[in-house]
C-alpha cells in the first residue's frame, strides 16, 4: 500500500467562483486583482506624506493614477503570458489574447506595464519617478499575497511533488500524487515577507533616500520567486528550461540585478547628498 496520503493534508476544495449572479460569476481571482489593486491604493495615499515630493504627488494624485496602475496591471500581465509563456499559441490564435477570464496573466508583466504607467504619470503630472515607485513598491507585496491565495483557491500553479512531506496536498487535475502547496510559499514570501521588509525600512525613512525601496523590492522579489521555484511545478507547455531552470527564475534575475543596480545607485547618492 501506498502511505503517501497519510502523509498529506486535504485539499480544502472552494468554489473559485465567489459570488454567481444569474450568468454573472465573480470569481476569486478577478476579487483578488480588485482587492490588491483598492488595497494598494489606500495603503500609498497614507504613505505619501513621506515622500519627498509631498508637493506633488499628493493624494489626490494617486487617486488619479489607480486607473493608470489598473491599465499597466492587467495589459502588462496579459501580454506578458502572451509573450513569455505561451508566444506560439497566441501567434496561432490571436483572438484569445483578450480572453482574460480564461485565466493567463503573468506577474512579470504586469511589473513591467506598472513600471511604464509610472514613467508617463511621473512625466505628465511633473515629479520623479522614484517618488511614485518606491511608494507602488511599499504596496505591491498586497496584490501579490492575495493573488497567490486565489491561485491556492484555484487549484492552480501547485507544487512539485512531495511524498513524505506532511503538509502536501493532492490538487485537483494534477494527478493523485502529493504536492508542495506553493501557491502559500509565494503567498508568504513575496506577500508577507516582502511586505514586512519594506514596511520596517519605511518606518525608518527609507523613503526619503530616492529609489532604495524600489530596489529593495525588485531584489526582494526576484529572491523570493527564485527560491519558491524550486517548490512550483513548471508551467507544463514549456516545462523546465537550461541548467533546469524554470521560465520564473529566468525572468525574476535580471529583477535581482536591477533592483541591485538602483540599490547602489541610490546608496551613492545618499553619500554624494551628504
Amino acid at each position: 500500500m501506498d502511505p503517501s496520503p497519510l502523509l498529506t493534508l486535504p485539499y480544502p476544495e472552494i468554489d473559485p467562483t465567489a459570488v454567481q449572479i444569474g450568468p454573472i460569476a465573480i470569481r476569486w481571482y478577478a476579487l483578488a486583482y480588485i482587492a490588491g489593486l483598492v488595497g494598494g491604493w489606500q495603503y500609498v495615499k497614507r504613505l505619501t506624506p513621506k515622500s519627498p515630493d509631498t508637493r506633488r504627488l499628493t493624494p489626490e494624485a494617486i487617486d488619479d493614477f489607480l486607473l493608470w496602475a489598473t491599465l499597466g496591471v492587467v495589459l502588462g500581465g496579459r501580454l506578458g503570458y502572451v509573450i513569455f509563456y505561451q508566444p506560439g499559441y497566441f501567434l496561432a490564435n490571436p483572438s484569445q489574447i483578450p480572453v482574460l477570464w480564461e485565466g493567463g496573466m503573468a506577474f512579470h508583466g504586469g511589473l513591467a506595464g506598472v513600471i511604464v504607467a509610472m514613467i508617463l504619470f511621473a512625466w505628465k503630472r511633473g515629479f520623479r519617478f522614484f517618488a511614485i515607485a518606491d511608494l507602488v513598491a511599499c504596496a505591491t507585496p498586497i496584490g501579490l499575497f492575495l493573488g497567490r491565495v486565489a491561485n491556492f483557491i484555484n487549484g492552480e500553479l501547485w507544487g512539485r511533488t512531495a511524498p513524505g512531506v506532511p503538509w502536501a496536498m493532492v490538487f485537483p487535475g494534477a494527478g493523485p500524487v502529493p504536492r508542495h502547496p506553493s501557491q502559500l510559499y509565494e503567498a508568504v514570501l513575496e506577500g508577507l515577507v516582502l511586505f514586512a521588509v519594506l514596511f520596517v525600512l519605511q518606518r525608518r525613512g527609507a523613503v526619503q533616500q530616492v529609489g532604495l525601496l524600489s530596489g529593495v523590492f525588485l531584489i526582494g522579489y526576484g529572491l523570493a520567486r527564485f527560491i519558491a521555484e524550486f517548490f512550483r511545478a513548471p508551467d507544463p507547455f514549456l516545462g523546465f528550461l537550461a541548467f533546469g531552470t524554470t521560465m520564473g527564475q529566468i525572468l525574476s534575475l535580471p529583477m535581482i540585478v536591477a533592483g541591485i543596480a538602483i540599490a547602489v545607485w541610490s546608496r551613492r547618492n545618499k553619500s554624494a547628498a551628504a
